[in-house]
């Protein structure tokens, strides 16, 4: 486990936090310090992500989680399929306090890390479901469905779109924008949108792939 520096990994955050143009409380930075931290102790033992400098993580996990927050501005109930360290999920439940956001993997240590950060950073809109995307069931339906790095786009809607409002969107986290999956939707679904990010301090190509219900 490489060490983690809070101030150096602090710097590299807030200069991202700047080049998005957030607005986040200093309690909301310390609070995305607080995750990564507890993300860098777990990996130890869980293997949560393949990344394992946290000077790498804060580029790679945080800010390229951060680069797609505002794309949730007008979404109130969220939910993340296969969550798995809770990314984008963590991070937008600590960006937008005012948001729901549920968190699903089938990974028992996966959501038992995602329970644990819950619990230590006292969210309380964060709700973790362990089990099959396909097998959930809820009372109130998601206004948005995102993942990262999950699955092919057409299993993703093919999952998970039982548990989609109507009117709701699907947005996608990707990295290349792969024009075969979104050509291979199946019908109802169709791609509205596709808007490229740019992740302060990250060269790579990320992408986001909006998806809504076609309508008659």
């Amino acid at each position: 486990m490489k060490v983690f520096n809070r101030n150096a990994v602090a710097d590299v955050l807030k200069n991202g936090i700047t080049q998005l143009q957030l607005e986040l409380s200093e309690a909301q930075v310390e609070k995305l310090l607080d995750y990564l931290a507890l993300l860098n102790k777990w990996n130890a033992v869980y293997n949560l992500t393949s990344v394992r400098d946290p000077m790498e993580m804060v580029k790679l996990h945080l800010l390229d989680s951060l680069a797609a927050v505002a794309a949730f501005k007008d979404a109130h109930n969220v939910l993340d399929v296969g969550a798995g360290g809770g990314l984008p999920g963590m991070v937008l439940a600590i960006s937008r306090p005012d948001m729901k956001v549920s968190m699903i993997d089938t990974v028992h240590k996966k959501t038992a890390f995602l329970n644990q950060v819950k619990a230590e950073l006292e969210l309380a809109n964060v709700t973790v479901y362990t089990k099959k995307v396909q097998e959930l069931e809820v009372k109130t339906k998601f206004d948005v469905i995102t993942s990262r790095a999950f699955a092919d786009l057409s299993d993703f809607v093919n999952w998970s779109g039982h548990l989609l409002a109507e009117g709701g969107q699907f947005i996608a986290l990707k990295g290349t924008a792969p024009a075969e999956e979104r050509e291979r939707l199946p019908a109802p679904w169709q791609e509205t949108k596709l808007q490229p990010l740019a992740v302060p301090g990250l060269e790579a190509e990320r992408h986001l792939v909006f998806i809504k219900a076609e309508t008659v």
